[in-house]
């Protein structure tokens, strides 16, 4: 049995040929990053398990990579990349990795939410340009933070936020018991209460555009929303109008709906967002733990 991982950057393809020990399945790294979809069936030929860090992998295109059997995709949002149901239907089996990046994400949305606070990166931007540019900004000491959705990141996050003196509320889709400093509310009360909505949840077919027009209008005037977890959880569309009414005052983001991000997105035009390329997970740490969580995934499908 062989696996490929078929979009490897010098970072991830140094830790799977570091990490890979001669009793394991074979593993093959193509360190061709920007692989095209087109390109899959050639770089997969007969291996039975593909490694896919970023790389879209369409059915259509799946059905002509004919000994693939297993996809395990370095991360938990697979949705944002393939059809997991038609993959399925074809005999082919997605795997995701869980809780690899909890600090690492945890960090970025918290350091996010702290930029957004004090508009660093619209001074940053303005000081460049040779402008003096200073802005009044929000002290985060005793505000509200809420929460949407609770795994390992946003119990993490939960972590660093109550080390800065800030309230913590929370809401998932299944019933969770509070840990200590965490309050549990009904939706519509964090969104009303909350100085900053901090979104974790798992992008599907129940969360896609979850943080809707109508969600986004009963958010407190003027909060902070930070979203380290898939862009298409919130409405793009109503996320940019609320910008630029400044029903939202500032958002924190490292994931789109589209990436890379387009030169002329309308977010790159809005002063009160602070941007991040999809780079949340990307610490040494977090990256050993997806790289060897990939290889116990192929050790266990291979016996």
């Amino acid at each position: 049995m062989r696996a490929v991982f078929v979009d490897a950057n010098p970072t991830l393809g140094d830790l799977a040929e570091r990490l890979h020990k001669s009793s394991d399945p074979a593993v093959s790294v193509n360190r061709n990053a920007d692989v095209k979809p087109a390109e899959l069936p050639v770089v997969l030929g007969d291996a039975e398990i593909a490694w896919i860090d970023h790389t879209y992998l369409p059915t259509d295109v799946a059905k002509q990579c004919k000994g693939l059997k297993h996809v395990v995709f370095l991360g938990t949002g697979a949705r944002s990349y393939m059809n997991v149901e038609e993959l399925a239907a074809l005999g082919i089996e997605v795997h995701l990795i869980k809780g690899y990046g909890d600090t690492a994400v945890a960090e970025c949305a918290f350091a996010l939410m702290w930029a957004a606070s004090k508009s660093f990166a619209y001074m940053d931007r303005g000081m460049r340009a040779g402008n003096w540019l200073r802005m009044d900004g929000m002290q985060l000491t005793g505000k509200t933070v809420g929460l949407v959705g609770y795994g390992g990141i946003a119990a993490e996050m939960a972590r660093l936020c109550l080390g800065a003196g800030m309230k913590v509320l929370a809401w998932n889709r299944s019933k969770k018991d509070a840990p200590e400093g965490v309050t549990f509310v009904e939706l519509d009360q964090l969104l009303k209460l909350s100085h900053v909505v901090s979104m974790h949840l798992l992008l599907n077919d129940e969360t896609r555009g979850f943080l809707s027009a109508e969600r986004i209008a009963k958010m407190r005037p003027g909060a902070i929303l930070v979203n380290t977890a898939r862009g298409a959880v919130v409405d793009e569309a109503a996320m940019i109008a609320a910008l630029q009414s400044k029903q939202i005052g500032h958002a924190g983001l490292d994931v789109f709906d589209i990436e890379p991000l387009p030169k002329d997105h309308p977010l790159t035009k809005l002063d009160n967002v602070t941007l991040s390329a999809h780079s949340a997970f990307r610490t040494p740490e977090a990256s050993e733990n997806l790289i060897e969580a990939a290889l116990n995934h192929t050790r266990r499908i291979a016996k």
